[in-house]
């Protein structure tokens, strides 16, 4: 691996209430667009580029996926993966083998950016098999062209081929003609909360629902693993408010994970053109799309909204400027095997083809970010997932219809390449 380049740089931090960076702090973030992205050996190496001892590889796990969305480790290594076409994937742990799809999803309606989005999996997965799947379901006729994220909870019987006991948790209210900015991730917490994020929708008269609590659009939603509401979300009791709403004013969160040691939901979200941001939610704020942004129409790149900042509306820990990276899913490295990263947020990304690590510092309540780099865009992949695997290696799902699982290790502990999986 060659090494990395990066720019130091300051960003607020989420407790700046109603205050944004001016933008002469996009000189900046543009630096860091701009800076060379760390290289991972692939395993087509040319010989004039020798690869160095321990340093982290990319090798293809897995490959022959259709438009692949969502990744969940099981206990034993195995590894969910969802397919949007509505089918459910297992993985082994090697990677030499993907399932037939798992019996038993829901039906779900697939169409532009929707279909089965996300996986997860209980806590308390060991004991009880549970697991949570996103969605987008079509409403009846004469609604059957609007549609609206889902979730839903099931067994995954013992052998991995079918899912048991199926029932839905959450349907978003009401449903939505457009099928894009859906958000869909989700993120279960050890003390039995699931959240999921909600995206606006996109057209210009839909977004200004993010900022409406009687929508579901262009939130975050807080539910138990139950499907019933906790009493201490921010909206219960509110006249006319959707009560599973923790956090409004979202464009399309795509990436979500609850901290370990906090217990609190980072989200990634799409800006705009330009205005992607890294964002710690807490309950009851207002992160200001589409009042406040960083961002301008795609296209004319006219302004948005009100500007960069307003009093009540929240901060981004982190954003970038145009073109923008498309955040998809971000994770907090935890592991062994990379030392040198452990305590780093990774965020993959879509339009940038690249996986962002932020290096942090402060408490985790509230961090500051004090170096990010773009790592593996020689890879030239849309990275749709990102999570870490059991091994502390890093492991990335392409997105698009010819998608895989590629892993970051140690060349020293990678594993053989995986075959193709057939079917």
């Amino acid at each position: 691996m060659q090494p990395s380049t990066g720019v130091p740089v300051s960003c607020p931090t989420p407790r700046s209430r109603g205050r944004r960076p001016h933008w002469h702090d996009a000189v900046l973030l543009a630096l860091l667009v701009a800076a060379q992205p760390a290289r991972a050996s692939l395993d087509d190496t040319p010989p004039d580029d020798p690869v160095v001892a321990g340093a982290p590889q990319a090798s293809t796990f897995a490959s022959g996926l259709e438009s692949p969305w969502g990744m969940e480790f099981l206990p034993d290594g195995r590894l969910l993966v969802t397919e949007r076409a509505g089918r459910l994937r297992v993985i082994s742990a090697d990677g030499r083998q993907i399932s037939d799809a798992v019996a038993g999803l829901p039906h779900v309606h697939h169409s532009d950016h929707g279909g089965l989005l996300d996986v997860t999996i209980d806590p308390g997965f060991a004991h009880n098999r549970l697991v949570y799947l996103s969605y987008t379901q079509a409403g009846r006729r004469p609604l059957s062209r609007r549609s609206g994220l889902t979730i839903a909870r099931a067994r995954l019987s013992e052998d991995a081929t079918r899912l048991e006991q199926v029932e839905v948790l959450f349907r978003q209210r009401p449903r939505v003609t457009a099928d894009e900015n859906l958000g869909g991730r989700l993120a279960a917490s050890a003390d039995g909360h699931l959240f999921l994020t909600v995206g606006d929708r996109y057209t210009v008269a839909q977004r200004i629902r993010a900022q409406d609590p009687a929508f579901h659009q262009g939130k975050t939603l807080r539910i138990r693993t139950d499907g019933s509401v906790p009493a201490d979300n921010p909206f219960v009791g509110r006249d006319g408010a959707q009560p599973e709403i923790w956090s409004l004013g979202h464009r399309n969160p795509q990436g979500a994970f609850v901290h370990p040691r906090s217990g609190a939901l980072w989200i990634t979200e799409h800006g705009p053109q330009g205005g992607d941001e890294v964002n710690i939610v807490r309950g009851g704020a207002n992160y200001g799309w589409p009042i406040v942004t960083f961002g301008c129409e795609y296209d004319t790149c006219a302004p948005i909204g009100e500007g960069v900042s307003k009093p009540g509306m929240e901060a981004p820990l982190a954003w970038w400027d145009k073109p923008g990276i498309a955040p998809s899913n971000l994770i907090l490295y935890t592991g062994d095997q990379f030392p040198e990263w452990k305590g780093s947020v990774f965020v993959g990304a879509l339009a940038g083809r690249a996986v962002w690590r932020i290096e942090l510092s402060g408490d985790d309540d509230a961090p500051r970010v004090t170096w990010r780099e773009p790592l593996f865009a020689e890879l030239g992949e849309r990275i749709r997932d990102i999570r870490q695997g059991p091994d502390g290696s890093l492991y990335l799902l392409t997105d698009g219809g010819e998608g895989r699982v590629i892993r970051i290790a140690r060349h020293s502990q990678s594993p053989a390449p995986a075959d193709d999986a057939a079917r």
